[in-house]
C-alpha cells in the first residue's frame, strides 16, 4: 500500500484533532497521513550537544510522527541563519535585510543532508514523499544521492523571488539545480511559477518540456500551481463553537456600537504592519468625523525574536502604535488595540465575525490565509469587507476584495473609508463571490490535487536516472 511521507522543518500534527488551536494545514495533512498510513518527519524543536540522528517516534491522534533533534550550531546556521536571515527576506524581496554568510549556507546544506540520512532508512519502495517549504529545498537531491528513487514532491509556501534578486544569492544556481531532483514543484500562484520559470530559462538555459514540464541541468521536472486554502468545514465549526460564539459576543460588546477593523499577522516585516498603521492614521487624519466611531484591533504574535530584524520591527511598531494612540485617543476611545499574543482558531473566528473590516496588507506573501478565514467567519446577511494587498498571493483569486497597494497610505485610507461606508447589497455581493473562492480552494482539495498530481508522475527508471515529469 502506498504511504505518504510529509517532511517539514517543524511537525505541526495536532495531538488532539478536536483542539481549537489546530491549524487547517495541519489538520489536512494529518487526515491525509491517516488515510495513507503515512508519517510526518521533521525537527523536534529541541537541541542536543552532538547530532546522532536518533528518532523520537510519537503517535499524534493517529498520525505517526518522527522527530529528530539538531545541534545548537545547526539551529543557528540552518534555521536562524540561512532559512530566516537569507532565504526568507530574499524570497520576500527584502534584499536589504538578506544576510549572505558562508557559515549559514554550510549549515543549511549540513542539516538537509542530516535530514536525508535520517529519513532514508524509513522510506519504503512505494512511498510518496512530500517536502514542504524553503527550509528543505536540497532535501530531494540528498535523498537521490542516497539511492532513493521514489516520487518526491516539493511545495513552496512563500513567493519565489524575481530573477534579478535571485542572482544576488551566492550559489543561487546550485540551489535551483537541487530543485530538479524533485518530480513535482508546486507554487501558490501563477506569478511565483512564472518567476521560477523565468529564472530557469534565462539563467540555466532551461526549456519548456511539454505540458507543465521544465527541463534544465540535464533533468526534467513538472511544475504547477496549487493555491492553498483553509479547512472550511473546520473553520465554520470553530466559528459556531461555544468559544467562537463567546468571543464574538465579547468583541461585539467591547465595540460599544463602534465599527471594528481587524488585522491578524505574526510579527514579520513582510506583513506590511508599519504601512498598515500609517494608512490607518491617514484615515483618521482624513476623516475626523469618524474618529471615535471606529477602532483597529491588531493581533500580532511575536515570532523569530532572536533575529535582529524582528527585534527592530517590534520596537518600531510599539512606538508607532503608541504615537497614534497618544495623538488621537480620547478619554473613552482608543484608536488601536495592539495585541502581541496568539489566539486559538475558534477565538479568531469570533474576532473576525465581529469585525466590519479586515486589513490584510502584506508587502509580499505566498498566499495569506487570514483573508480566507475572515471571509469564512462572516455573517452572510451582514458581512464585513476584506481589504487585501495586491501583493498577497490571495489577490490572484480574491478579486472581489478591495485590492490596495500597501505602500500607499492614501490608498489604504481610502479603502478603509469605502469599506466602512459600503452599502449592504454590495457587501453581500462581494462576500458571496469571495466565499465561493474560499470553498473552491478548500485545503483538503488543495492537498488531494497535489498528492494526485505527484502520484501521477513517472517513477525513476531502472537505469537510475532521476525521475521526470509525465
Amino acid at each position: 500500500m502506498t504511504r505518504l511521507i510529509v517532511v517539514s522543518n517543524r511537525v505541526s500534527a495536532p495531538v488532539d484533532p478536536a483542539a481549537g488551536s489546530a491549524g487547517g494545514l495541519a489538520m489536512a495533512l494529518s487526515a491525509a497521513l491517516r488515510k495513507y498510513d503515512g508519517l510526518w518527519f521533521g525537527w523536534s524543536g529541541e537541541t542536543v550537544e552532538t547530532f546522532t540522528g536518533e528518532l523520537k517516534v510519537e503517535d499524534r491522534a493517529g498520525v505517526t510522527v518522527n522527530l529528530v533533534d539538531l545541534e545548537a550550531q545547526d539551529v543557528e546556521e540552518y534555521y536562524n541563519g540561512y532559512a530566516n536571515k537569507t532565504l526568507w527576506p530574499l524570497f520576500h524581496h527584502r534584499v536589504d535585510l538578506t544576510a549572505y554568510e558562508r557559515s549559514y549556507g554550510e549549515g543549511y546544506e549540513r542539516v538537509n543532508r542530516r535530514f536525508a540520512e535520517t529519513l532514508a532508512p524509513l522510506i519504503q519502495p512505494d512511498d510518496v514523499i512530500w517536502v514542504h517549504d524553503y527550509h528543505l529545498i536540497p532535501l530531494a537531491r540528498d535523498l537521490r544521492r542516497l539511492g532513493v528513487t521514489n516520487r518526491i514532491g516539493f511545495f513552496l509556501h512563500t513567493p519565489w523571488p524575481a530573477r534579478q534578486l535571485m542572482v544576488t544569492l551566492p550559489h543561487h544556481r546550485r540551489l535551483v539545480e537541487s530543485l530538479f531532483a524533485y518530480d513535482l514543484i508546486g507554487f501558490q500562484t501563477q506569478e511565483w511559477l512564472d518567476l521560477f520559470r523565468d529564472y530557469v530559462i534565462s539563467e540555466a538555459r532551461g526549456e519548456l518540456a511539454g505540458y507543465g514540464g521544465l527541463e534544465a541541468f540535464g533533468r526534467r521536472v513538472r511544475i504547477g500551481t496549487f493555491p492553498i486554502g483553509i479547512d472550511v468545514g473546520g473553520f465554520v465549526q470553530a466559528r459556531n463553537s461555544r468559544e467562537g460564539v463567546r468571543t464574538y459576543d465579547r468583541m461585539a460588546a467591547s465595540a460599544a456600537f463602534r465599527s471594528m477593523i481587524v488585522g491578524v499577522d505574526r510579527l514579520d516585516y513582510s506583513k506590511g504592519l508599519e504601512e498598515r498603521l500609517l494608512g490607518y492614521e491617514q484615515f483618521l487624519r482624513d476623516h475626523p468625523d469618524l474618529r471615535g466611531d471606529v477602532f483597529l484591533v491588531q493581533v500580532t504574535p511575536i515570532s523569530r525574536d532572536e533575529v535582529d530584524a524582528y527585534q527592530d520591527i517590534r520596537a518600531r511598531l510599539d512606538s508607532l502604535a503608541g504615537r497614534i494612540n497618544g495623538e488621537y485617543a480620547d478619554m473613552d476611545w482608543q484608536p488601536i488595540r495592539y495585541l502581541n499574543r496568539s489566539y486559538r482558531r475558534d477565538q479568531l473566528a469570533g474576532i473576525y465575525r465581529a469585525a466590519r473590516v479586515c486589513l490584510v496588507t502584506p508587502l509580499r506573501d505566498g498566499m495569506n490565509l487570514v483573508a480566507k478565514e475572515f471571509v469564512c467567519a462572516q455573517n452572510p446577511d451582514d458581512p464585513g469587507v476584506l481589504i487585501l494587498s495586491r501583493f498577497a498571493g490571495a489577490a490572484e483569486q480574491m478579486g472581489e476584495a478591495l485590492l490596495v497597494n500597501p505602500f500607499s497610505r492614501e490608498e489604504v485610507a481610502d479603502a478603509i473609508h469605502r469599506a466602512l461606508t459600503m452599502p449592504l447589497e454590495e457587501r453581500i455581493r462581494k462576500w458571496q463571490a469571495l466565499m465561493k473562492v474560499v470553498q473552491d480552494t478548500d485545503v483538503g482539495l488543495w492537498r488531494d490535487a497535489y498528492v494526485s498530481a505527484l502520484k501521477a508522475v513517472e517513477i525513476a527508471g531502472e537505469d537510475g536516472d532521476l525521475p521526470h515529469a509525465a
